[in-house]
């Protein structure tokens, strides 16, 4: 058992430093960098967003690339099941809906899925609440990740 701990710590070692030297040899501002990364975080939490809106986005915003689709593939699927969760009851809470209602909800619209249901007005009652909570949860960790970014990048400059 300790064995498997200390395994699953040295990978997730293998992987920060990995990404931190991704990031490094970046050949651009700290600042576009980590705007670039920012915006891949957020669209990789965002469903239906990913790489490909990543990469046109920070064409369109002039922040870095690499750095976008840095954010997005690290972001984009093994944290769905948390930002949901998340998504769900920020949302539910700014729009003063029951966060339980709608989590539950959404698991019916899953289960029993048919797409004449996008049409039905009463789709909106589930929707408002992911897609306010998704933009909340998207732009916190948006904003962590440019923060952790441009940190890690300016301190390595000053290094040099």
């Amino acid at each position: 058992m300790e064995s498997s701990k200390r395994n699953i710590i040295d990978r997730l070692k293998y992987f920060l430093k990995v990404l931190y030297e991704k990031l490094v040899k970046i050949n651009d501002s700290p600042h576009r960098t980590a705007l670039g990364f920012g915006l891949g975080v957020f669209l990789g939490i965002f469903p239906g967003a990913g790489p490909v809106a990543s990469l046109v986005l920070a064409a369109v915003f002039r922040v870095n690339k690499a750095a976008a689709l840095l954010g997005s593939v690290l972001t984009n699927t093994w944290l769905s099941f948390v930002t949901f969760l998340l998504a769900v009851k920020a949302g539910s809470f700014l729009t003063g809906c029951d966060w339980r209602n709608v989590y539950d909800q959404c698991e019916l619209l899953v289960k029993d899925f048919h797409w004449k249901d996008l049409w039905d007005v009463s789709i909106l009652k589930i929707l408002m609440p992911l897609i306010v909570g998704y933009v909340i949860v998207g732009l916190a960790a948006a904003f962590v990740g440019y923060l952790v970014v441009v940190t890690l990048l300016k301190r390595k400059a000053i290094k040099g």
